[in-house]
């Protein structure tokens, strides 16, 4: 998994999500974080109280690298983007929004190999 290069925001804070019920830790802008499961079935999942919960499924087969890249939801950056709006704006962001397919905070979208290992050539490795 890893999370772009960019501006962090104020004091850079990673991005909290768990893989199969672990929290994975550390996710911050220009970094990656890597995790050695076994075969089969998995799920990310990140959570946020005003927001909701993004579930992604996956499955990885005997020996295969699986690539993904955390970006804000399309509700979340909508959310920033109101934050200045007061209770009222925040509210009323919340529920113009409420019809988005994903309601957590991230997307976790799945990458090729080799756009993968570009990208990660660039980055760090998380701390």
């Amino acid at each position: 998994m890893f999370r772009e290069k960019g501006f962090g925001g104020i004091g850079d804070p990673d991005w909290e999500f768990s893989l199969d019920g672990t929290p994975i830790k550390g996710l911050k802008t220009g970094t990656y974080v890597y995790v050695d499961r076994p075969a089969g079935q998995h799920q990310f999942v990140a959570e946020e109280a005003a927001l909701g919960v993004t579930r992604v499924d996956f499955s990885a087969q005997s020996g295969q690298t699986v690539f993904f890249v955390a970006r804000f939801s399309q509700r979340k950056s909508a959310m920033i983007a109101n934050a200045s709006t007061g209770v009222l704006g925040w509210g009323l962001t919340l529920a113009m929004t409420s019809g988005y397919k994903n309601q957590g905070p991230l997307d976790f979208l799945p990458l090729d190999e080799s756009a993968a290992s570009t990208t990660i050539a660039e980055l760090r490795l998380a701390e």
